[in-house]
C-alpha cells in the first residue's frame, strides 16, 4: 500500500463501504481491540496502520479492488490526455510554422495562440477549484463506479490534473517540433496586423513579453531594428531590398515565448494540481463519516454485560424477502475460500466441465486468472450459470463482494451466479439463520445477478425461514 493520500483515501472509503454490511457490535469489538493493541505497542492507531491491519486480517494478497479500479481508470485518462496532447502539439506547431516561401510566418498569430493556451491553463485550474464538472456525464459513460461520494468529490481535481498533463504534453511536443523545424527548414518570420500599430509600440509589447528571459538570452529579445525591418504588408509580399537573414532571427524569441508562456505554466499548474489532489484527499479522509465512527469505536470501550443468560441465540429480526431458489443446472463450479474441502458433494461435482477455486490462500492474480478461465468457458457454451460454493457458517466478506464486482467486468453479460452455502456436515442442510445471512448478502449485491440455492438433501423439508428441517 502506498503512502499517497489519494490511495489512502480510496482504500479507506472502500473498506468503510464493506463495513456497512457488518454488525455495529462486531465493528466496535474489532476496532477497539486494534486500538488496545496499538496502545500496548506504543504506536498511534491512525488510518494507515488500521488499513494495514485490515489487509492483514483479510489474508495474503488482499487489497481494495474498487480503489485499484478507480486509480486504473484515472491512469488511463492521463495516458489518453498525454497521447492526444503530443499529437495535437505536433500538428498545431506544423500549422503555425507553415511556410510556402511566398509569405512570412506571422509572429502576431503565434502570440495570440500562446495567450490562448495560457488562458486555457488558468481556466482549467479555476474550474477545479470551483468544483465545476461539465464533463461528468461523459465520465459516467466510461466509468460506472459513481456510488461513492468520495469519488464524485475528487473528480474536479483529478480531471484538472489530467487536463494539465495533456496541456504539458501539448506544449512539450510543440516546442520539440519548433526546434526540429528550425533545423530542417529555412523559416521566415515577420509581423503584421490590420490595426494601425507602429513598430515602436509592437516592440514595447515584445519587450514586455520577453522580460523573464531577456537577461538570460539577449538574442531571444528582439530589438527595435529587427521589429522595424521584419514588418510586412499584404500588398508587399514580393518586396525587395530587405535582408533575408533578418527573417530567421525571430526563432529564439519564439522558442522562449513557447517555453516561458506555454510550457512552464502548464508544468507549474500540473504540479499545483497534484498538491490540490493531496490536500483534497487529506481533507476528505479527515472529514469522512466512517473516520469519525472509527475514532469513536477505537476510543470507546466495548462493554460486555457479563449476564449469566447467554443471548447468542436471541438474534434480531433479519428476515429478507428473498427466498432460496432451486439449484440451477450449471456446469461450472467456483469454490470460495476453501469451501468444499476436502471434497465436494456429488451434486456439485458430477457432470461439471470446470471446478475452480478462489479466495482464501489464493493471490489476487490467481483469482483473476481463475475468473478469466471461467469467462472463456462461459463464452464457449450457452449455459450462463455458475455455482459459487461457500461455507454457510462463515459470514460474507468484503473480499467476496469484490470478487463478484470483478465478475461483472470479466464475465459475459447475463451470467447468473448461484451461491451454494455448505453446512459443516455436507449430508445436512445449513441452519436457517446461516441461510438468511447469505440471502441478505444476495440482496445487497443484486438479486438479479446473484441468487442463493441449497443442495437437495433426501428427506429434507423446507421450513418457513428459508432453511430446511430433517
Amino acid at each position: 500500500m502506498t503512502d499517497h493520500p489519494l490511495r489512502l483515501l480510496l482504500d479507506f472509503d472502500a473498506c468503510a463501504q464493506r463495513d456497512n454490511g457488518q454488525a455495529p457490535a462486531f465493528l466496535h469489538r474489532r476496532d477497539r481491540k486494534f486500538a488496545l493493541t496499538c496502545e500496548q505497542q506504543g504506536v498511534t492507531p491512525g488510518p494507515k496502520r488500521w488499513l494495514a491491519h485490515m489487509n492483514h486480517l483479510s489474508g495474503p494478497g488482499a487489497s481494495s479492488s474498487s480503489a485499484e479500479q478507480t486509480l486504473r481508470f484515472w491512469r488511463r485518462i492521463n495516458s489518453g490526455f498525454m497521447a492526444a496532447g503530443a499529437i495535437f502539439g505536433l500538428l498545431t506547431m506544423l500549422g503555425l510554422l507553415f511556410y510556402d516561401g511566398g509569405q512570412r510566418i506571422n509572429i502576431t498569430v503565434i502570440l495570440a495562440f500562446v495567450a490562448f493556451q495560457l488562458l486555457l491553463a488558468l481556466l482549467t485550474t479555476v474550474q477545479s477549484l470551483a468544483g465545476w464538472q461539465p464533463w461528468r456525464g461523459l465520465l459516467r459513460r466510461f466509468h460506472n463506479n459513481f456510488r461513492s461520494d468520495v469519488s464524485v468529490r475528487l473528480q474536479p481535481v483529478l480531471m484538472a490534473r489530467a487536463a494539465q498533463l495533456g496541456g504539458l504534453s501539448f506544449a512539450a511536443s510543440g516546442l520539440a517540433t519548433l526546434l526540429i523545424m528550425v533545423v530542417l527548414q529555412d523559416l521566415a518570420f515577420g509581423w503584421s496586423t490590420t490595426l494601425d500599430t507602429d513598430a515602436s509600440r509592437y516592440h514595447g509589447l515584445i519587450t514586455a513579453i520577453a522580460t523573464p528571459w531577456a537577461w538570460l538570452w539577449p538574442a531571444a529579445a528582439p530589438d527595435l531594428a529587427l521589429v522595424e525591418a521584419t514588418r510586412f504588408f499584404r500588398a508587399s509580399a514580393g518586396e525587395t531590398g530587405l535582408d533575408p537573414v533578418l527573417w530567421g532571427q525571430w526563432w529564439p524569441f519564439i522558442a522562449m515565448l513557447w517555453t516561458t508562456w506555454a510550457l512552464l505554466p502548464r508544468l507549474v499548474l500540473f504540479v499545483l494540481a497534484g498538491v490540490l489532489i493531496r490536500r483534497k484527499a487529506r481533507h476528505l479522509l479527515a472529514s469522512h463519516p466512517a473516520m469519525r465512527a472509527l475514532m469513536y469505536r477505537m476510543e470507546t470501550p466495548a462493554l460486555e454485560t457479563g449476564n449469566r443468560h447467554n443471548d447468542a441465540a436471541d438474534l434480531p429480526d433479519t428476515e429478507t424477502d428473498l427466498t432460496v431458489q432451486p439449484l440451477p443446472d450449471a456446469r461450472i463450479v467456483l469454490c470460495w475460500a476453501g469451501a468444499g474441502d476436502p471434497e465436494l458433494p456429488d451434486a456439485l461435482s458430477t457432470g461439471k466441465s470446470l471446478i475452480a477455486r478462489a479466495g482464501g490462500k489464493m493471490t489476487l492474480s490467481e483469482d483473476r486468472q481463475t475468473l478469466e478461465q471461467i469467462a472463456a468457458q462461459l463464452a464457449l457454451g450457452s449455459n450462463q450459470s455458475v455455482l459459487l460454493v461457500t461455507r454457510s457458517w462463515e459470514p460474507p466478506t468484503g473480499e467476496l463482494e469484490d470478487l463478484l464486482a470483478s465478475t461483472r467486468e470479466l464475465w459475459p453479460k447475463g451470467t447468473q451466479i448461484a451461491l451454494v452455502p455448505l453446512a459443516a456436515h455436507i449430508e445436512r442442510e445449513p441452519d436457517a439463520h446461516q441461510v438468511q445471512q447469505w440471502l441478505r448478502f444476495a440482496r445487497r449485491v443484486g438479486p438479479e445477478f446473484v441468487t442463493v440455492s441449497l443442495i437437495p438433501i433426501p428427506g429434507a423439508v423446507p421450513d418457513m425461514g428459508g432453511g430446511v428441517t430433517q
